[in-house]
């Protein structure tokens, strides 16, 4: 797994995600939340509360990651499993969802800790599925976190049809076999579908999957909060 790029991380971040600029995505956050809460369209409100920020495309991803109906916070929390309580559960994953936020984590990329208490990032898989510096210590750092929690059973499930999908299934049952990480992995053309109706507990920061699945678990926050001291995490 040899490879010298990092991920997320742009030239510009530092200045778009300034203290001055954090203040601003700060009222942003505020004004779009309370709009898709009282039920405005997301992706319009979403369009007209960026224009009137004059935020650019990195800073309007952010808000869009960040932003949450105050009613689906409520309504996730109830659904919640504190990591302090998977000794002895299974667990199905969001494979590129965890490793893609964890890879940006480890990197130095900006991660912003959203509404609803989940970490998201600002990169995103189209199509392709690229190894990066960090990708083989993303995934041991959670194989030890699962071991240590003592996790009955883990399921990954990636999407099929996303190149080096496959490539990226046989590292995990290799890094299995050597380090004795509990897991297995599928992969299936629509793993949102998969996991919303899973019977067990879900590892994702999908809205969509978190909303519609019967139980989850904010595992990448517990990875991040007490294993990447150097995360560059920002909270509004």
């Amino acid at each position: 797994m040899s490879t010298t790029r990092n991920r997320g991380k742009q030239s510009n971040d530092d200045t778009l995600f300034s203290t001055k600029w954090i203040d601003v995505i700060k009222e942003a956050t505020d004004d779009l939340c309370y709009l898709l809460t009282r039920g405005y369209p997301e992706s319009s409100t979403l369009q007209l509360v960026g224009h009137k920020y004059r935020l650019n495309k990195r800073q309007h991803d952010a808000l869009s990651r960040i932003s949450c109906n105050h009613n689906k916070v409520t309504d996730r929390s109830t659904t919640e499993i504190e990591c302090a309580d998977l000794k002895g559960k299974a667990i199905e994953i969001d494979g590129f969802n965890l490793l893609i936020l964890l890879e940006n984590a480890l990197s130095g990329a900006y991660i912003f800790k959203a509404r609803d208490g989940l970490y998201r990032d600002i990169s995103s898989v189209h199509g392709t599925y690229k190894r990066v510096t960090k990708t083989e210590e993303a995934l041991c750092l959670i194989g030890n976190v699962l071991n240590e929690l003592n996790i009955s059973t883990v399921k990954w499930y990636f999407d099929q049809p996303v190149s080096n999908s496959g490539s990226l299934k046989t590292r995990l049952l290799e890094l299995s076999k050597t380090y004795n990480f509990p897991w297995e992995v599928e992969l299936v053309f629509d793993p949102d579908k998969v996991l919303a109706k899973s019977e067990h507990i879900v590892v994702s920061s999908d809205g969509w999957i978190i909303d519609n699945a019967n139980k989850w678990s904010n595992l990448g926050a517990f990875i991040i909060e007490n294993y990447i001291k150097e995360a560059n995490t920002i909270t509004v």
